[in-house]
């Protein structure tokens, strides 16, 4: 038996005369539950720091972060959120509407989110739809604002969702975690914009000089600004747009895509508005015979767990997701907790970045 566990004890009971012994099993006693004032003795900090930590306050040094995020994890402490809430007469659960989540992207977002709102003593509640189905974003709705939440996080990446959100009318704190549109200008270039242009340059730096590329929904605004941002940084380098195929992010979309392909234009370089797409495209390619990279470099973006054990490994943007989530929710809490304070876009705090891996190589253009 392990060393630390203890185990039910067993104790023999009667049945009555001729009848078999049951044995009855009694649990240990449950462990009292630690309170912030055992986790300042473990850190070795005052219980005041230990509150302020889990409301969220950012003027705690580096060092007695550390040992209090450590003391927790020893200790697995868990806020009792219920007493806190009818102790201070307010909710500590905030709403988290999201579509797509078992897409990568949408996923991570939701999970450097749900990171953030436990660190400063909050749950989140996540209420998942269909994007497609008008029915099911209604019915999201209402399940937020019916709820006891003490604000909501919208993240939306359709016109029609945004949309909808838009025209909610929340009875709660909220706001739209979602992209603006590139197309309109007057605000910083969007992460999705960086990193095509990244992209773009990279091949143009190997001397590729005519591009195809595989884009993704229209309905999507990320979709749209990489495309737009295609358009933009190919123009700039002086290349040629050889060709532009839409999928659905799927793999399945991008084989298709790739099917689809003209490969008697000369081009050189595939660029794909996303790493699942790109995954079917370059089965679509092999099975015409075109060899990646050697006849056609390929590039895709979001930089999946599985983009290094491609086939050959993608190149690709990497943006981080988690981060993007943990902004969002620090966004929130911040219009929660100063419910005065004019209310505005939260900052980019952090730029694209490009994974050069073996599925791009230089090449020589052929003559115009």
């Amino acid at each position: 038996m392990a060393d630390g566990i203890s185990p039910a004890t067993a104790e023999p009971v009667s049945n009555g005369a001729g009848a078999e012994d049951r044995t009855r099993f009694s649990a240990p006693a449950a462990r009292r539950a630690p309170t912030i004032y055992d986790v300042a003795k473990v850190a070795g900090v005052s219980h005041q720091t230990v509150s302020r930590y889990l409301k969220g306050f950012q003027g705690i040094r580096p060092e007695t972060r550390e040992r209090v995020e450590t003391a927790l994890a020893a200790l697995e402490y868990r806020p009792n959120l219920t007493a806190r809430s009818l102790a201070t007469s307010r909710s500590h659960r905030i709403g988290a509407l999201s579509h797509e989540i078992e897409q990568v992207g949408p996923s991570k977002i939701l999970q450097g989110a749900s990171r953030g709102a436990r660190t400063a003593g909050y749950l989140l509640d996540i209420v998942s739809f269909d994007p497609h189905d008008e029915d099911d974003i209604q019915r999201a709705l209402r399940i937020a604002d019916s709820s006891d939440l003490a604000g909501i996080i919208a993240f939306a990446s359709t016109d029609r969702v945004v949309e909808a959100f838009t025209a909610s009318g929340f009875s709660v704190p909220w706001f739209i975690a979602g992209e603006v549109d590139d197309r309109i200008g007057g605000h910083e270039q969007t992460r999705n914009g960086q990193g095509v242009q990244m992209l773009v340059d990279h091949l143009a730096d190997l001397g590729h000089r005519r591009i195809l590329q595989i884009a993704g929904p229209e309905g999507w605004i990320s979709a749209r600004n990489r495309r737009f941002a295609f358009d933009v940084a190919t123009r700039a380098r002086g290349l040629t747009e050889v060709a532009t195929v839409f999928g659905d992010w799927s793999p399945r979309s991008g084989y298709l895509a790739g099917l689809e392909l003209p490969l008697d234009r000369d081009a050189t370089a595939l660029v794909v508005a996303n790493d699942q797409m790109a995954l079917g495209a370059i089965r679509a390619l092999a099975e015409r015979g075109v060899s990646v990279p050697g006849d056609m470099s390929v590039v895709g973006f979001d930089d999946i767990p599985e983009a290094p054990f491609f086939q050959p490994p993608l190149t690709t943007v990497s943006l981080d997701f988690e981060l993007q989530g943990r902004l969002a929710f620090e966004h929130i809490l911040d219009l929660i907790e100063n419910p005065d304070r004019a209310a505005t876009t939260p900052a980019q705090t952090f730029r694209a970045q490009l994974r050069v891996r073996e599925s791009t190589a230089t090449t020589t253009p052929p003559s115009e």
